[in-house]
């Protein structure tokens, strides 16, 4: 990460109404996985830290007593809370509005924490060795995101790939060269080395696991649109007074790419590290 670079609320911005329809989904097995392999049985706390709009909360919902998921954005607690309850498990779910900076903020102990593609944006550090702490004797904390290393070609599919190198041009155009990352820019990136930071905070591992997806997706133009508006250098606010006329040019280049308005991508496998508390 810039060293330069701050954080601040706008991160995220107007995103949250777009995640569920715009990110692609984790692998259809990774609640599965994550029962088996922390012999996961309805009991204890799990905290999902940057939980977003719930995703991965919500996924592992019927695998705790209580759910506590944690992030800065309203509105993505706003989404949370409410596919809590169409789902049946608002009385087992809490969603508080906190940076991962701001733990343990007097949420007690939990027997997992997780992040899923939200470590990069927090002080890993403190975060790391704060949560650590927060975990219960035996206690893991699961780091999740999407498998980058495999082929997801669409080749074969009925519909032609999402253009993402031509969606990141027209951003390009709009926004400029550098990235951007709420009111400051990124220009080479959010930080990896997430096992070393892991490991210095005293956490044992990791185990590595790869849930496999792969599944075709026909998605829409406005589900490519909001996949755009789901992501934090291209948020909704970035654009100000030109959003529509954003919007506008990006759906002429998405016909343009696909005249039926349908695309093929695939699901991506998910990989899975799990870290302990406590040596094996």
């Amino acid at each position: 990460m810039d060293t330069d670079w701050e954080w601040d609320e706008s991160l995220f911005s107007g995103a949250a109404a777009h995640y569920r329809r715009g990110r692609l989904p984790y692998a259809p097995g990774l609640a599965d996985a994550l029962t088996e392999a922390l012999a996961l049985d309805g009991r204890g706390r799990l905290l999902d830290v940057g939980c977003g709009p719930g995703t991965v909360a919500l996924t592992l919902a019927h695998s705790f007593a209580e759910v506590v998921g944690v992030d800065p954005d309203s509105g993505m607690l706003t989404e949370a809370a409410r596919d809590a309850a169409t789902a049946g498990v608002a009385d087992r779910t809490r969603w508080v509005r906190i940076r991962a900076e701001e733990l343990p903020a007097g949420l007690g102990t939990f027997t997992v924490a997780t992040f899923a593609q939200s470590f990069h944006w927090m002080d890993r550090d403190l975060v790391a060795a704060t949560v650590r702490d927060m975990l219960r004797p035996g206690g893991a904390l699961v780091h999740i995101s999407d498998l980058k290393t495999e082929d997801l070609s669409v080749v074969g599919l009925p519909h032609p790939a999402v253009p993402r190198e031509a969606i990141g041009e027209l951003v390009r155009r709009y926004l400029g060269p550098v990235r951007r990352a709420g009111r400051g820019v990124l220009p080479h990136g959010t930080p990896s080395g997430e096992a070393a930071v892991l490991a210095g905070a005293g956490l044992h591992g990791p185990r590595r696991l790869v849930v496999p997806a792969g599944q075709a997706l026909e998605r829409s133009v406005d589900d490519v649109v909001s996949s755009v508006f789901s992501l934090s250098f291209s948020t909704p606010h970035l654009f100000g007074a030109r959003r529509d006329v954003f919007e506008a040019d990006l759906r002429r280049l998405l016909t343009e790419a696909s005249p039926s308005g349908r695309f093929s991508e695939r699901r991506p496998s998910t990989e899975v590290f799990v870290w302990r508390k406590d040596p094996p």
